[in-house]
């Protein structure tokens, strides 16, 4: 309302000083066609006054009688035009609106001028702007010429076009408010939806809403910066929610496991001491599944990736090198790429060796393990390849998601089932993917694929 108030008021201001504007110009017009008319009709006078009598034929000379005798009854006078003649201060002739003006003082005044006057008096018929020229030969004033005009007709006109003025621009300000008040509705209804929305939310802590943001002035941006904090928000709670979540249904286990055995250990030292391994074992499953859920919290977070320049041969060496130590069966590799890229070294070695502990895991001992490297256009992709049961095609699909344990043939530890999606985690953090090929009886390649430039 204070924005339609504003516009509201200014239109109007502009709308009265526009019909004013649009007075004072044809006022000032009137003014200006009367006195090129009396100018015109003084001029004619002049022109006749320079010829000659058309009744003996020689010029008028000094005969003002027969110059204003001649004029008049040639004058064809305009609508509200006068003209009187005065000779030797008196009173000569008039036309018939001027025979009106003969006798008042206005024309008392005009009988003994001997100077030029024009001026604009106030009559009971109205405005009266007149011209009043001497006639002088041999120095001698003779008479005096009055033309005028009464304006009244004109200033009639020029009130009934200021009346349709007044009609068209209060019609503009009628027809211009009500689309300034369509038009403010519309500019100000993100904002109607940013309060109505935040209110939802406060009401119902529904962070899913959002207001529709449309076009580029600065209340969309808005609405996009409100829409881009909502989904921070919802993706932080999302985050907290499912921290929460799995933290609850993996940690369940193992405390139920701590206090059925603390409930039943008896005094026997053997007992005590088989329960505390028990629990010592639980207690530190428990830690591995908080320290890998921390990590996936923190995978969504925008410093979980620092991207350094690394050497992509040495690293494919190293993690050879540290699955060697991991577990006594023959490792190889299939391909070390000689590269220098730009990823997060400690991240991608902790996504690659959940992939050779998981290769461990699901195959068979002895079974060889392979390792590689390579650039693929734009792409870094480093893959660990086994020779195991392989993997069924059933499972491909929920193979990374958090808890996911595999079928229960090819299961061989109790891990929390966090392995694979701190893998995915790790590759989408570079702005990449880890994709798994093979089948059963195949074995299977794990591939981690990120941009060679960092994510």
């Amino acid at each position: 309302m204070r924005i339609l108030g504003w516009y509201v008021a200014l239109l109007a201001v502009a709308l009265v000083a526009a019909l004013l504007l649009q007075r004072a110009l044809l006022l000032s017009q009137v003014s200006s066609d009367a006195d090129e008319a009396l100018d015109r009709e003084v001029a004619e006078l002049r022109q006749l006054a320079g010829g000659n009598d058309p009744e003996t034929g020689e010029p008028f000379g000094g005969d003002v009688a027969a110059i204003f005798d001649v004029f008049l009854s040639r004058n064809a006078p305009l609508t509200g035009e006068a003209v009187v003649t005065f000779i030797q201060g008196d009173p000569y002739k008039a036309d018939i609106t001027g025979s009106e003006l003969v006798g008042t003082s206005l024309a008392e005044g005009w009988a003994t001028l001997t100077e030029p006057s024009r001026g604009e008096v106030e009559t009971s018929a109205g405005p009266l702007r007149y011209l009043a020229v001497p006639i002088a030969f041999d120095g001698e004033v003779a008479g005096v010429f009055v033309v005028a005009i009464f304006l009244a007709d004109a200033l009639a006109g020029v009130n009934d076009a200021l009346r349709v003025g007044a009609l068209v621009y209060g019609s503009i300000f009628l027809v211009a408010t009500a689309f300034a008040w369509v038009a403010a509705g519309g500019v100000l209804r993100p904002l109607r939806d940013l309060s109505d929305t935040a209110g939802a939310i406060t009401d119902t802590n529904d962070l899913s809403r959002r207001i529709p943001a449309e076009g580029s002035d600065e209340i969309a941006d808005l609405g996009r910066t409100f829409n881009a904090m909502l989904d921070r928000l919802e993706e932080a709670f999302e985050t907290q929610r499912r921290f929460v979540d799995d933290a609850g249904h993996e940690l369940r286990t193992p405390i139920t496991v701590i206090r059925g055995h603390l409930e039943v250990m008896g005094d026997d030292p053997i007992e005590r001491a088989e329960t505390i391994e028990v629990v010592t074992d639980e207690l530190d499953r428990m830690s591995r599944i908080v320290d890998d859920l921390l990590l996936l919290a923190k995978s969504e977070q925008g410093d979980f990736i620092d991207p350094h320049p690394m050497d992509l041969g040495t690293f494919t060496t190293e993690i050879v090198d540290k699955a060697r130590v991991l577990d006594d069966r023959p490792w190889s590799i299939d391909r070390r790429e000689e590269a220098v890229v730009v990823a997060d070294q400690q991240r991608l070695v902790q996504a690659v060796m959940n992939l050779v502990r998981n290769a461990v895991e699901h195959t068979p001992a002895g079974t060889p393990v392979a390792v590689g490297s390579a650039r693929v256009g734009d792409q870094v992709e480093i893959w660990v390849r086994d020779e195991g049961p392989g993997i069924d095609p059933a499972e491909v699909e929920h193979l990374f998601e958090r808890f996911h344990r595999g079928a229960e043939g090819r299961r061989s530890t109790d891990g929390a089932g966090l392995g694979l999606a701190i893998v995915r985690a790790i590759a989408e953090g570079h702005g990449g993917d880890v994709a798994v090929t093979g089948g059963p009886g195949r074995g299977s390649t794990f591939t981690i694929k990120i941009p060679a430039g960092g994510g």
